[in-house]
Parts: structure tokens; C-alpha cells; sequence
């Protein structure tokens, strides 16, 4: 991959000079992985940070033979960055949603470039805290309606990973389970709103290609109480 390619995939190079880039490119790894396979084991946190090539991924949170997915990621974003700087024990993973293509660099490594890029080290910050903001944002709609914070969640994935097309706003076609998580609603009531925004025609499922087109994301943003 060219240095400009990765600039533009991952938005956290957008400010690293080309040295970062090709450096990083020269000692990153390359993985791929099937669906359903384990990606990260909850033993292997801290060892590298690793980069979402294309596919997705959930993250989840395990209580003995449980476990609750926390977040799902697509292409272009990134995992395991907090647990470089953290030595504390891990009870998460990250499990395969799709065929996944990651690039994974070393702890040691990592923590060198972003001491010798101090414009990539402020970008990290800022999308972290992002991440932080929208975590308490999802707090804050712990008591509004199902409906409403499924409309949230859909448009987050949207504006994170959405890939537009002539229909409308393309995603994965995330399992419910996964989806109901993520949203901290039902199982039943995600089953339920979906199908609603699918006879309304505000989403559509491809089975076969496993996509979900979201077909009126404005009405979506307004259902969630942005507009």
C-alpha cells in the first residue's frame, strides 16, 4: 500500500508527515482472518496496535461463557492502542463480523513513532476523546426509546463507515445480537425496528452480499434527535 493510499484509508495518519507513513508501512504485518475467527484474545492485548485494512469487527466484553459486544469497527479505524499504555489484566476480544484484513504494529514500535511524530501523537488524542465522547453520549441515552437509540447507533456506523452508493448509505448487515448490544436495547426490539424501518423503506437488507443500505439516513438522523 502507498503512503497516500494509507493517509487517506486511516484518518488518523491524515496529519503524520510521509516518513510516519512509510515507516510504519515498512514494519506493519499483515493478517487476514474469516469470519467468526478471533482476531485479538483477551491474553494478547498490549502487544500491538492494529489497523482495519477492510472488513469488520466487534469488540466484546466476556463474563466466563458470556459475552456482550462493546463496539463494532470497519474499515479504517483501529484497536488495541489503549492497552499499550495499560498493563492491567483484559477480560475483552475481537472477533472477525466479516472477512477482515488488518495491519498490526508492534507495541514497541508504535510507542517510537508517535514519540517522533508529535502531529500524529495530538491525532490519536483527538479521535480517542472522540471515542470517549460518543461512549457518554451513549450513557446519556440510556433512557430514551429503543427507536431512538437504534437510529443512533445506525447513524454512527453510517458517518464512521458508510460507503455511499446510488441507493443510499451502505454498512454491514451487523447480527442483531451484535447490533442490540452495541445500542443496550433487546434483542426482540431491534428485531422489531428494523423491520419497521425496512417496510417504511428507510433500510433494505441485502442477505446475500450481507449489507445494509440505509436508504433514508436523513429521516434516520431526525428519528435520533440530531436534527
Amino acid at each position: 500500500m502507498q503512503t497516500k493510499a494509507f493517509s487517506e484509508l486511516f484518518p488518523l495518519f491524515n496529519t503524520a508527515n510521509p516518513e510516519t507513513l512509510e515507516w510504519l508501512l515498512s514494519v506493519g504485518v499483515e493478517h487476514e482472518y474469516p469470519t467468526g475467527r478471533a482476531v485479538l484474545m483477551e491474553d494478547a492485548w498490549g502487544n500491538a496496535v492494529y489497523f482495519i485494512v477492510s472488513g469488520w469487527v466487534k469488540v466484546r466484553r466476556l463474563h466466563g461463557d458470556d459475552a456482550v459486544t462493546l463496539a463494532i469497527l470497519g474499515k479504517g479505524d483501529f484497536f488495541g492502542e489503549m492497552a499499550i499504555l495499560d498493563e492491567s489484566p483484559r477480560s475483552t476480544d475481537v472477533v472477525a463480523l466479516s472477512p477482515v484484513k488488518l495491519l498490526s504494529v508492534s507495541a514497541q514500535r508504535f510507542i517510537q513513532t508517535l514519540f517522533k511524530d508529535p502531529q500524529l501523537h495530538h491525532r490519536m488524542l483527538q479521535l480517542m476523546v472522540r471515542r470517549l465522547r460518543l461512549t457518554n453520549l451513549r450513557f446519556q441515552r440510556r433512557h430514551q426509546p429503543p427507536a431512538v437509540k437504534l437510529a443512533n447507533t445506525l447513524v454512527n456506523l453510517a458517518d464512521s463507515y458508510g460507503k455511499l452508493t446510488e441507493k443510499g448509505t451502505e454498512i454491514f448487515d451487523i447480527p442483531y445480537q451484535d447490533l442490540a448490544d452495541v445500542t443496550d436495547i433487546s434483542v426482540e426490539d431491534t428485531a422489531k425496528i428494523m423491520q419497521k424501518l425496512e417496510s417504511k423503506g428507510w433500510a433494505n437488507v441485502d442477505s446475500q452480499e450481507k449489507t445494509l443500505c440505509l436508504i433514508n439516513l436523513k429521516q434516520l438522523t431526525h428519528l435520533a434527535g440530531r436534527v
